[in-house]
């Protein structure tokens, strides 16, 4: 997962952009926020412009501390300046649970998605962190919490995207987060792909056959890795495309042929990779996904 010290040392000399294949299916190389964390927001916007990415995930967060020293839109003129289009924005939790966290995260979600509308995103991922015990019984909560966000979402004309995570206890799988983002049935709440959650969780690749033409809003795109165990794996081992054992290229063919078109956009965890240099990254980003790209 790491990056190699040929390969760092390679792209940090370079002064090229990295290029990007021309697609025939849509689909781009993204920059999630969380990937640069350990950089603040210029550093990570100007690294991954000069590696030649164009679509972007920024952190929320990191935008507004930026935006709180140079004044509002000034998040927005720096990417604008810097050719990048915020396909989507990142994130907000502890929405669909109900609990003490709850509160504070409905509150958070406020400022987000004016800021993610100000960027020019048109979404938000709502990734499912659910830790309590539940049952059946506790689903009509969920699917009410998250049709009161989606109200709060949709002055701004932002979609909220529920992503299932594997170790939710609430929504850890493409059956049950289809059925949540149908259940609610509001047009901003939408359905999305995390690949490393449908290949390390409790999802089948034949769950994709369930997705209707359409229905995935956006994608996060990492490899499985071989070990450690998924038992003991942490986020921090997700994997550059390629580095793991997830069949990338036909989960790529199956999501073109439910019609998806947009980004894929790389989100890791390894603190290595976050603090090192984005534009490093951005280029590994663009050489290890491009090629699952049709």
């Amino acid at each position: 997962m790491a990056l190699s010290a040929s390969f760092t040392a390679a792209a940090a000399v370079s002064g090229s952009s990295t290029s990007q294949a021309a697609s025939t299916s849509g689909m781009y190389v993204c920059m999630h926020g969380i990937t640069s964390s350990g950089f603040d927001f210029r550093s990570v916007m100007e690294g991954w412009s000069g590696a030649g990415i164009t679509a972007a995930e920024p952190d929320l967060p990191l935008a507004r501390k930026f935006e709180e020293s140079n004044g509002p839109g000034s998040a927005r003129r720096l990417m604008d300046d810097l050719g990048l289009r915020a396909v989507s924005s990142t994130n907000q939790l502890f929405l669909e649970e109900s609990g003490p966290r709850r509160a504070n995260a409905v509150e958070d979600l406020r400022w987000k998605v004016e800021l993610a509308e100000s960027l020019g995103a048109d979404r938000l991922v709502v990734p499912s962190a659910a830790n309590q015990a539940h049952t059946m019984d506790d689903y009509d909560q969920v699917y009410e919490n998250l049709h009161e966000a989606a109200e709060i979402a949709k002055p701004h004309n932002i979609a909220l995207m529920v992503e299932f995570t594997r170790l939710s206890t609430l929504i850890s799988n493409v059956r049950t987060s289809l059925e949540v983002v149908r259940t609610v049935d509001h047009p901003n709440l939408k359905f999305m792909l995390d690949v490393y959650h449908l290949w390390a969780g409790m999802s089948k690749f034949e769950d994709l056959d369930l997705i209707n033409n359409g229905e995935i809003h956006h994608v996060h795109f990492a490899d499985t890795p071989a070990l450690p165990h998924l038992e003991v794996a942490e986020r921090k081992h997700r994997a550059f495309p390629g580095e793991g054992l997830a069949p990338l290229q036909r989960i790529v063919e199956k999501l073109s042929e439910k019609g998806y078109g947009r980004a894929l956009s790389l989100e890791l965890f390894d603190p290595e990779v976050q603090n090192t240099d984005p534009e490093v990254v951005a280029r590994k980003g663009i050489e290890t996904i491009t090629p699952y790209i049709l």
